[in-house]
């Protein structure tokens, strides 16, 4: 943000948009990289994207809603990801959603009042010979057990 409160992207976010500006699905680039310098979407990002693309803002919350990888809230200062894809939902991934809603009282998407950790489920990280398999900030835990939670909290504490 300026000095004067006018919301702004980054010098290297407004030239990728007039890079992109004209090219096809140039929406859907312009949002992840929106979300990769801010983490999340939002509105007076989306604001400045529908005008800078000249596009509505209806279309641009149509799409950030229906993408689940799009995030509308800022998330924590460390996200927690768990992966429920097969293989580690098979090997109990839910129970580390559970132990981590107990120990941090933080469900699924949502941010701790601290705003030091959010929580999502995800589908896939990739890693399902690892399962059950959870990422702090892009750090991945492999084969993690319940016992295991609270010392890869306190790591990030």
């Amino acid at each position: 943000m300026s000095d004067n409160n006018e919301f702004t992207f980054s010098p290297a976010l407004v030239s990728f948009i007039k890079e992109w500006k004209t090219k096809p699905g140039n929406l859907i680039m312009v949002l992840h990289k929106v979300q990769q310098e801010q983490g999340y979407i939002s509105r007076e990002a989306a604001d400045l994207v529908a005008a800078q693309l000249d596009v509505p803002l209806a279309t641009i919350w149509g799409v950030v809603s229906f993408y689940h990888f799009f995030k509308l809230t800022k998330p924590g200062k460390h996200n927690i990801q768990v992966c429920l894809g097969t293989a580690c939902y098979l090997k109990g991934a839910q129970p580390l959603i559970d132990e981590i809603d107990k120990q941090l009282h933080l469900p699924v998407g949502a941010v701790t009042e601290d705003g030091n950790f959010s929580l999502d489920a995800v589908r896939c990280v990739g890693c399902c010979g690892l399962a059950p398999v959870m990422t702090v900030g892009g750090e991945v835990f492999g084969k993690v057990t319940k016992d295991q939670i609270s010392g890869i909290i306190a790591k990030f504490r």
